[in-house]
C-alpha cells in the first residue's frame, strides 16, 4: 500500500454499513460524537444518521464514494470507526472493507510490495 491513505479515495465502509455504537460515546454524555448526528437504534446504542436505514451514507462523510472523500467529524468519529481498517492496513485483509467496496463497484485493495529481501551479489 502506497503511504496515501486509501480511505481518502474509497469511502465505502461509510456507504454501506450501519455505523451503531454504545450511546456513551455522544456528546451529552461525555463522548466526542455530536448528539446531533445519531440516531437511536436500541436501548444502549445510536447509529450515525444517514446509516439506520438504505441507501446508506453516513452524515459525516463527505465527497463522492470512489472519488475524493473525507470524514467531517474525524476527530470526533465512534470507536466503530476508529476501530474498522482497511484492507492491508495491517499487514491483513479485511473482508468487511472489500465487502463495502465491492458493493460500490470498488476492486479490493491489494497487499503492498514487498520489497526484494535477496541478497544482492556484488560484483
Amino acid at each position: 500500500m502506497s503511504d496515501q491513505n486509501p480511505c481518502l479515495t474509497c469511502g465505502a465502509c461509510c456507504a454501506h454499513f450501519r455505523v451503531s455504537f454504545y450511546w456513551g460515546e455522544c456528546h451529552c454524555a461525555g463522548g466526542p460524537v455530536p448528539d446531533d448526528l445519531v440516531l437511536p437504534v436500541g436501548p444502549h446504542l445510536v447509529a450515525m444518521r444517514g446509516t439506520e436505514s438504505r441507501p446508506v451514507r453516513c452524515a459525516g462523510l463527505l465527497g463522492e464514494v470512489g472519488g475524493s472523500v473525507r470524514c467531517t467529524l474525524y476527530g470526533q468519529r465512534s470507536s466503530t470507526c476508529r476501530e474498522f481498517e482497511a484492507s492491508w492496513s495491517n499487514g491483513q485483509a479485511n473482508p468487511c472493507c472489500d465487502k463495502a467496496r465491492a458493493a460500490h463497484g470498488l476492486p479490493p485493495l491489494t497487499p503492498p510490495l514487498q520489497p526484494d529481501l535477496a541478497p544482492q551479489r556484488v560484483a
